[in-house]
């Protein structure tokens, strides 16, 4: 039995904060249902490779889920979803605040008709201030955060080439339904969670991005940044590596492997906050003697001393390593829509066993009659409401 059986989720979203959340929970059993719209869907299914309706990127953020089409602008459409409610556990939406309200569907409405409901409210920039009803994307939260200024520098900002800021944001919101979850175990209640992008994306930089930003004392020394330490390209004769030699006894044991132990005798290194203070210098020393090696050499001395280090390796090269394999990392699967696809099995190990992957990523309103079927709708009703153009 997965974790979650028996919990049942309505999801309401465009795009990836909502829906890859909802997917995680999916994964973990529970029932997850994605409300579209009649017309054309979450413009996910449409955005770079795919097979008619679904792309590879919506099948990855929403496998696990049953699709309906309801038309929420119309007052059938929206008592619908109303009707729903009492069997619903969770609501999780990442409409701009207030979209709901205008909807009928906001969190005092419908925890009115089920007071346990858990309402998960995603927005850009929160439900306050200037830019709460601003759009928001990935790259203007990566703006925003302070991820681009670190991933760069405050003067030269750089983008992480990932929609990590969503990601991010998705982890947080599930993690919060199920703490919220768990709470209603305990006190019976259902309640409103209000996340934003923004404080996401700043709560996940924020230890050590912000380092210099924290300590608000007078007598508090700025320092160097972890990050500064460990994310660089170390090249060698054929190319290059990355080395994490995050300490003065893993950097002892560095220099040792490639000759330059003599290093830490050197006054301007003798320490780790003299090294920090010089980092430039001691990093230019080391990777004159680097350029040395071919890449597999550096990797072998350094292993041997057991100093953090790896190739960068390609999308095929990552896919293809061994460590994958003995973790059961990746399955094939087969697909009604897409055909055969590669998949990520959910990371956590429950009982030291893997989840088995949920259902695949559902078409267009695939499941609209039997889902509402199974909420008691007559089939009455929902040949009446297909005919009315309510539902797809």
């Amino acid at each position: 039995m997965k974790p979650l059986e028996g919990v049942t989720i309505l999801e309401f979203s465009t795009m990836i904060t909502a829906a890859l959340a909802s997917m995680m929970l999916a994964e973990q059993g529970a029932r997850v249902i994605k409300v579209e719209p009649s017309d054309s869907g979450d413009p996910m299914r449409y955005i770079g490779a795919r097979k008619g309706d679904i792309s590879s990127l919506f099948a990855g953020c929403n496998r696990g889920k049953e699709s309906i089409k309801i038309d929420l602008k119309s007052e059938a459409g929206q008592t619908v979803i109303r009707d729903m409610i009492p069997q619903v556990d969770v609501v999780i939406h990442n409409f701009r605040p207030g979209t709901m309200d205008t909807l009928n569907l906001g969190c005092n409405a419908l925890q009115s008709i089920n007071p346990q409901l858990i309402y998960m409210a995603i927005s850009g920039f929160g439900t306050e201030g200037p830019l709460r009803r601003a759009p928001a994307y990935d790259p203007i939260i990566q703006a925003h955060s302070g991820m681009a200024a670190t991933q760069g520098s405050d003067e030269s900002p750089a983008f992480i080439r990932s929609l990590l800021c969503d990601k991010i944001t998705a982890y947080t919101a599930s993690q919060a339904v199920t703490s919220a979850l768990f709470a209603r175990e305990r006190n019976g209640k259902g309640q409103l969670i209000d996340l934003s992008m923004l404080d996401a994306g700043l709560f996940f930089m924020f230890p050590d991005g912000f380092q210099n930003h924290a300590l608000l004392d007078e007598d508090a020394i700025p320092g160097g940044l972890l990050i500064d330490i460990l994310y660089d390209l170390t090249l060698t004769k054929d190319g290059g590596i990355t080395v994490a030699a995050a300490n003065q006894e893993m950097q002892g044991r560095m220099l040792n492997a490639i000759g330059l132990l003599h290093l830490l005798q050197d006054e301007r290194f003798n320490t780790m906050k003299k090294l920090m203070e010089n980092l430039l210098a001691f990093r230019e020393l080391v990777a004159e003697k680097c350029l040395q090696y071919t890449s597999d050499e550096l990797l072998h001395l350094l292993r041997e001393v057991e100093v953090p280090c790896a190739k960068c390796l390609s999308r095929d090269e990552v896919l293809a390593q061994e460590q994958l394999s003995a973790n059961d990392s990746i399955a094939e699967v087969d697909h009604p829509h897409l055909g055969k696809m590669r998949i990520v099995k959910a990371p956590p190990r429950f009982g030291g066993e893997r989840l088995a992957p949920s259902r695949p990523a559902p078409a267009h309103g695939e499941h609209t009659e039997d889902v509402l079927a199974s909420f008691a709708l007559s089939d009455e009703r929902i040949t009446a409401l297909k005919k009315e153009g309510v539902l797809g």
